[in-house]
């Protein structure tokens, strides 16, 4: 009995070193490539030329972000994306979950209409042009709303909060029923609390894509410096930086002797730095969303 311990026990740390083996590796293979652009963002750029570069930097150097931070209208771009980042989010996640909300109640009898039309909408679209003209007619080019109203209702999203709406017992509405909540008041106080694990996906989703967006300004309000966005300003760094005989954006610095120290790779790999870390800071709080949601969401039968 003891020997069939033994290898019992021998087994099992084999086994936990494999395991643990493979996490490691895992690790390293998601983790490189982050250090390895974040080490030649931060490496001088002569230097980067040669390669070699692995996960720190060989020469030290905050030149390639100094030139990016020195660009025109990075500030306004960075709190116009954080502001359609916060709002559209938000208009999403109330809009899609309370349409989930109203195409789970199987009393509704136009829930196959709509659910077939939201469909619809996946697979087939009028274009760029036909919606660049419902945006001008609209009147909102060269506005903010064009950030955040065209894509308020998302069928994808409104599917995903209906399938977990579905999955709910829906003997807890019908017991807040009995007790005298009102369709809005189990929205709010039942379909809210037990969802959150599918809005903070769904949340996730929707701030990825507001804060990586730069196509719609670059259409409505390419002209519009207070409008701008940071993706775009970013964009236009990197333009300006593949091509030294572009000046215009500088704080007055000569963009040529500016280009024999900076290459457009160092900055390409700056801009990624600086495009990611907010998402990356977001994250584990949206971890923590889910963990909570779904502790709220747990039913005991």
């Amino acid at each position: 009995m003891s020997r069939k311990l033994a290898s019992t026990s021998l087994s099992d740390r084999v086994f936990d070193l494999v395991v643990y083996l493979f996490i490691t590796l895992i690790a390293v293979c998601t983790l490189y490539p982050f250090l390895n652009v974040l080490a030649i963002s931060l490496n001088d750029s002569t230097d980067s030329v040669r390669g070699g570069i692995t996960i720190f930097p060989r020469h030290f150097t905050w030149d390639n972000y100094s030139l990016i931070f020195s660009f025109d209208g990075l500030l306004t771009g960075f709190k116009i994306s954080i502001l359609r980042t916060v709002i559209g989010t938000i208009l999403g996640l109330i809009s899609g979950s309370m349409l989930a909300f109203v195409l789970s109640r199987s009393d509704w009898e136009a829930r196959k209409l709509l659910s077939t039309y939201l469909a619809l909408t996946m697979y087939v679209s009028g274009g760029l042009i036909p919606f660049y003209i419902l945006m001008r007619d609209m009147h909102m080019i060269g506005t903010f709303a064009v950030y955040v109203l065209p894509g308020v209702v998302s069928a994808f999203n409104v599917f995903i909060i209906r399938s977990f709406i579905d999955s709910l017992p829906y003997a807890l509405q019908e017991s807040a029923k009995i007790d005298g909540a009102n369709d809005f008041t189990i929205y709010i106080r039942v379909i809210l609390p037990l969802t959150l694990p599918a809005l903070a996906t769904i949340a996730l989703f929707l701030a990825v894509g507001q804060w990586n967006s730069w196509f719609d300004t670059y259409l409505y309000n390419g002209s519009k410096e207070h409008l701008t966005t940071l993706q775009f300003e970013l964009m236009k760094v990197l333009q300006s930086t593949q091509n030294t005989s572009h000046s215009n954006g500088m704080n007055g610095q000569n963009m040529t002797q500016v280009m024999n120290s900076i290459s457009p790779e160092s900055v390409k790999m700056a801009i990624t730095i600086i495009v990611t870390v907010p998402i990356l800071l977001v994250y584990p709080f949206m971890q923590r969303y889910f963990i909570s949601g779904m502790t709220l969401g747990a039913v005991k039968s």
